[in-house]
C-alpha cells in the first residue's frame, strides 16, 4: 500500500475502479455474514456498477459478482490497486 494511500469508503469508488479492501466496520452481529462472502482485509474487488438509484452496488470479487447495500458499502475501507 502506498502511504499516501488514504482508504476511502467502497460507495465512492466509480464502475470499473479496483480496489483493494484495507478494512470492514461493518457491527459485529453483520460483519460474519459479509467476510463469508469473501470481503477480507487485503481483497482484490473491482466495481461492476451501481443500480439507477445507486443502490445497491455490484461488485466483482474472488470470481463472482457480489451486490451490497449502499450503506455496507460505506462501512467497507478500500485502497485503489
Amino acid at each position: 500500500m502506498n502511504p499516501t494511500d488514504t482508504p476511502a469508503p467502497l460507495s465512492s469508488l466509480n464502475p470499473g475502479a479496483k480496489a483493494i479492501v484495507r478494512e470492514v466496520r461493518i457491527p459485529v452481529q453483520h460483519r460474519a455474514r459479509i467476510l463469508e462472502m469473501g470481503l477480507l482485509v487485503g481483497t482484490p474487488i473491482e466495481i461492476v456498477r451501481f443500480a439507477p438509484l445507486g443502490d445497491p452496488i455490484e461488485l466483482k470479487v474472488r470470481g463472482y459478482h457480489l451486490s451490497l447495500r449502499r450503506h455496507e458499502a460505506d462501512q467497507i475501507l478500500v485502497t485503489p490497486a
